[in-house]
């Protein structure tokens, strides 16, 4: 049985660790795409340094898979022909990563578009099947694992995820095109789970683990996640990130990142500083993501910023009653002005006309 894997120059990267923005939808005051702010998006993101994007995510808006919306292949197309454009002058690859959901039908329609535009792997959602038995969504995992390399999903409640136990990560491990698997349930238990089974399994050279955590970007990255397997002592560290808190200050994250990888290399002290930075980054993401409402604002909160830098025109969405919650809005100004230094306003200024061009 065939499973495929992404190229060894994209595979080396995700297992190094790299920052992979999850990319926002760019619409104009009609609500209609704007596939120039969108490539603008694409280019920021590549000369920020990001390592991968990741796009038709929830940070993309699910909605663009409705049919009276109809945007996913269009969207996905758009992306990639600017990240091929980016990987083609500079010689840098850039890993693809499509967002994944539905029912297996739709799932393995929705991977057959990623890899006709040439994406590396699929972020697949289980949102889709509720309360179902884990011997369910791992037969869903399988078949599309046949059709495109993984990147497990563990996405929180509050935004439409479920909880997954030790048992479901302990059987989807072990899939043998699963390359990485983005964190995101907002809990520290949770968190561990996955982290035990990759270890428990001796999966921790194969599979690489990247934090969705926005609330805990920077402990989840510098924590070493210690394991006695059969009497062994292993040491698991969470590589990078795949964050909608990246699709802003995703300069700022590409050189924290790089610092965090170069004290774990060289043995370093973890200076004090760093946890003082990781207390200001969610602050700032409680913010951006509207952590007061339940997360009600988060994409337009992240929108907001990058309106305010002039990459996008407006924080609209397809809902037309979405929109930022009250006092959203003057806690981004609060955390803007409080913390300058985690966000790209400088760089964006210096290099937005031609990203926009």
């Amino acid at each position: 049985m065939s499973y495929p894997m992404p190229p060894e120059s994209i595979l080396s990267l995700i297992r190094r660790g790299t920052v992979i923005p999850a990319s926002p939808l760019a619409l104009n005051s009609r609500r209609e795409f704007d596939p120039c702010r969108q490539t603008a998006l694409m280019r920021y993101y590549c000369q920020a340094g990001a390592g991968g994007v990741a796009v038709g995510v929830h940070t993309t808006q699910f909605a663009i898979r409705n049919p009276e919306v109809d945007l996913f292949e269009t969207v996905l197309q758009t992306c990639a022909q600017a990240l091929d454009e980016y990987t083609r002058q500079s010689g840098r690859p850039v890993i693809k990563i499509a967002g994944i959901v539905g029912r297996t039908a739709q799932a393995a329609r929705e991977a057959e578009t990623a890899l006709s535009h040439g994406y590396h792997a699929g972020l697949l959602s289980l949102s889709a099947f509720g309360s179902a038995p884990i011997s369910e969504m791992i037969d869903h995992a399988e078949e599309i694992a046949r059709l495109i390399p993984l990147f497990g999903f563990y996405l929180q409640p509050s935004v439409g995820g479920r909880v997954l136990p030790l048992e479901f990560w302990r059987k989807f491990v072990l899939i043998p095109n699963v390359v990485a698997i983005k964190i995101a349930p907002f809990n520290r238990y949770q968190t561990f789970d996955v982290i035990r089974a990759v270890a428990e399994e001796g999966l921790e050279n194969d599979i690489a683990l990247y934090t969705g955590n926005d609330d805990h970007i920077i402990t989840d990255l510098i924590t070493p996640w210690t394991f006695t397997v059969s009497g062994n002592r292993k040491i698991l560290r969470i590589r990078g990130g795949l964050l909608g808190q990246w699709a802003v200050g995703t300069k700022r994250a590409v050189e924290m990142l790089t610092e965090i990888h170069d004290l774990l290399d060289t043995g370093s002290d973890i200076h004090p500083d760093m946890l003082k930075r990781n207390v200001e980054l969610t602050d700032a993401n409680a913010a951006l993501f509207d952590a007061a409402h339940q997360f009600r604002g988060v994409i337009p909160g992240v929108h907001e910023v990058l309106r305010r830098s002039g990459l996008l025109e407006g924080i609209w969405t397809l809902n037309p009653d979405e929109g930022l919650s009250e006092g959203q809005f003057d806690e981004i100004e609060r955390v803007l002005h409080t913390y300058p230094h985690l966000f790209d306003d400088t760089f964006i200024e210096e290099n937005r006309d031609s990203w926009l061009t």
